[in-house]
């Protein structure tokens, strides 16, 4: 088993995820939990990671709100696209940038970091609990985590929606090599599991596109976007539609005080 590296499609990927409703979407819906996470630290300047960090949108904005950022990704065409946005931005003496994977970052770093971003890369890795256990280890007592990891549960509603019921009958195994849907889509309730048991305490939890992708009319993802984004942030806090989203985003803490 092997981790995805996004080298080949990185266009594509830009293409058809940042480009999209889908993109925008999952962006707002994300930063207002990401707003919420920086204003915990009253207004401290931070060491953050963006762990698999892809293209770098986060992780910039991140760097345009004055925090010093380091972003990684095992993809060195994400990293080059991220380090020439971030030059594009002027934000690049906020960043830093390595060609890694998340599981070696431990070595590239000299110290721990006060905010963890993991978003949309749990469902690439073939091992989660190794990844999860090292990110721990990176992050400082009191520091957060924020990780965003692709629904098993949203990927089962988006095929029975779209009637495709054989497909769901044999389990749903993935077609293609080279597309963009997970390799891996992750149970909630596992992923919760996984990070008490290294020690994380979970304090919330939003579901990211908790309608937008099961509209039976299509145009109404642009055409109403204002109206639905006001929806999704109505209901994406609370179950069972927390449950519904195609991701998941879960912001854990690592207490203070260890054993």
């Amino acid at each position: 088993m092997r981790d995805r590296n996004f080298d080949d499609i990185a266009e594509k990927f830009s293409r058809n995820i940042y480009g999209t409703t889908k993109g925008q979407l999952r962006q707002t819906i994300l930063w207002q939990d990401l707003d919420t996470i920086l204003a915990g630290f009253g207004g401290q300047t931070l060491r953050v990671l963006d762990a698999g960090g892809g293209e770098g949108q986060t992780a910039i904005k991140m760097a345009g709100l004055g925090h010093h950022v380091t972003l990684c990704d095992l993809s060195a065409e994400m990293v080059a696209r991220a380090t020439r946005a971030a030059e594009e931005k002027g934000v690049s003496d906020n960043m830093h940038f390595i060609q890694c994977a998340a599981q070696d970052i431990a070595q590239h770093l000299e110290t721990q970091v006060d905010l963890i971003l993991f978003h949309a890369v749990l469902e690439w890795v073939a091992d989660p609990q190794s990844v999860l256990q090292t990110l721990w280890s990176m992050l400082r007592p009191g520091g957060t985590l924020s990780l965003m990891f692709y629904n098993a549960n949203g990927f089962l509603m988006h095929n029975m929606v779209a009637g495709n019921f054989d497909y769901v009958q044999v389990g749903m195994p993935k077609k293609k090599k080279r597309t963009l849907s997970p390799d891996y889509p992750r149970d909630p309730q596992q992923v919760y599991g996984w990070l008490e048991e290294i020690g994380w305490q979970i304090v919330g939890k939003t579901g990211v596109r908790v309608f937008h992708d099961y509209l039976r009319e299509k145009h109404k993802q642009r055409d109403c976007f204002d109206t639905l984004t006001e929806l999704e942030t109505r209901y994406c806090r609370q179950e069972p539609f927390v449950s519904l989203g195609r991701y998941i985003h879960v912001t854990a803490h690592k207490p203070q005080m260890q054993g």
